[in-house]
Parts: C-alpha cells; sequence; structure tokens
C-alpha cells in the first residue's frame, strides 16, 4: 500500500462519507475508486452526458453551472470532502449542469459506475453507506440552491412579491 493511499485513506476516515465505515472498509473504497486531477476551468462532467461516475472532492474545489459556455449561471459550489455527479449517475438522464474544476491541482476521487456495481454486490455496507452519503449530498444542495433562489427572489422584488 502506498504512503499516497494511507493518506488518503486517513482524509476518508474523516468525513461524513465514511464516519460509519472502519478503516479496513474505507480502504477497501478506495480500492474501487481513482484519483484524478484537474486544472482550472477543465470540465469534470458536461451538460447532457449521462454520468457514468460519482466524484468525491479531496482537495480543491468545482463548480456546477447551467447555460452556454458563454453565459453560464453558477448553481453551486461543491468543495473539500463533498460529492459530486450523484445525480445523474443515480437517475441516470443527461446532466443538467457542467461540472467544472475551480481551482488548480483538483483533486476528486472517481468511482465508475462499473466499479460501484461490483462494490454494490461485494460490499453492500459500503455500498449503503455511498447512497446515503449522495442523498444528503443533493440535500445540501438543493436548500442551498432554493436558499439563494428565495433570498435573490426577495431583493429582486421585495418580501411577499412575486
Amino acid at each position: 500500500m502506498t504512503s499516497g493511499k494511507i493518506d488518503l485513506a486517513a482524509f476518508l476516515n474523516q468525513q461524513y462519507l465514511c464516519e460509519a465505515l472502519t478503516i479496513k472498509e474505507v480502504q477497501t473504497l478506495l480500492d474501487y475508486t481513482e484519483l484524478v486531477s484537474y486544472q482550472k476551468n477543465d470540465i469534470i462532467a458536461d451538460i447532457g452526458e449521462v454520468g457514468q461516475a460519482l466524484y468525491f472532492v479531496i482537495t480543491g474545489e468545482a463548480v456546477l453551472v447551467f447555460g452556454d459556455g458563454g453565459s453560464e449561471t453558477e448553481v453551486g459550489r461543491m468543495k473539500e470532502g463533498e460529492l459530486i455527479g450523484e445525480m445523474s449517475f443515480f437517475d441516470r438522464k443527461p446532466r443538467s449542469v457542467r461540472m467544472r474544476a475551480l481551482r488548480d491541482n483538483t483533486q476528486l476521487l472517481k468511482l465508475p459506475r462499473v466499479k460501484y456495481d461490483r462494490l454494490r454486490i461485494e460490499h453492500p455496507f459500503i455500498a449503503v453507506n455511498l447512497l446515503e452519503h449522495a442523498i444528503v449530498s443533493l440535500d445540501h444542495l438543493f436548500r442551498r440552491v432554493t436558499t439563494d433562489v428565495a433570498t435573490f427572489s426577495q431583493y429582486f422584488y421585495g418580501p411577499g412579491k412575486r
């Protein structure tokens, strides 16, 4: 086992995703993933693609944007310790947002669908924890977006007017 993998396991062990997992289970999860790096503005996944992988932000930050390249609206930011790409991955529908690296050397753990399918069969407890984390992640994103929309609406229209 490389020291990078040990460091990654220690990092993951401190994250919500792995709070119910033993260090051995975290290391097992790492066996199903690959570490990928992106530079600032690199596209991680694009609008219209069907999600073939889940991503977990290790370092850096990713931004979710809606719109074409000339006119994009930021929908959310995913920071260290957060999961991205889960909606299209699980519902198998085309992505409605573009995921882009916000900083140089943004590192993500990538869990490809084929490996997730194996993980579900070989280690169902780990897969259930990952699924629960995806639900919480989507809930956090939804709450951030709806709070931003409500704040903008009040600012734009004034209280009680729509």
